[in-house]
């Protein structure tokens, strides 16, 4: 799974919201920054409900999880520090034995 064709897909999506001017998506020090420019009358309770559920349609059908929190906003530009997290357990078998394999683990 690669986490650019979530953030394209997720992009994508939003660019289409009629209450969404534009929107940026810009990476410092490693960690992603998403800058949403809005429509003057869109609060930031629907400009955050409307990252959300374009996110969770670009996650839908696998195994990921929204880290979502707003930074700042400036008049119509709301930032949020964003990520798309990748459970942290293996999910396959590598073969090398391990005491924990996903072959060992019960549904």
């Amino acid at each position: 799974m690669d986490l650019n064709d979530i953030w394209e897909d997720f992009l994508n999506r939003i660019t289409l919201d009629p209450a969404i001017i534009f929107i940026e998506k810009k990476l410092m020090a490693g960690i992603p920054f998403v800058y949403v420019n809005v429509l003057p009358h869109v609060s930031l309770d629907e400009s955050t409900d409307a990252v959300k559920k374009h996110a969770v349609k670009a996650m839908k059908g696998k195994r990921l999880t929204l880290n979502l929190h707003f930074v700042r906003s400036e008049e119509n530009l709301y930032v949020y520090r964003m990520r798309f997290l990748v459970p942290q357990e293996k999910m396959f078998c590598c073969g090398n034995l391990c005491f924990d394999c996903i072959r060992f683990k019960e549904n």
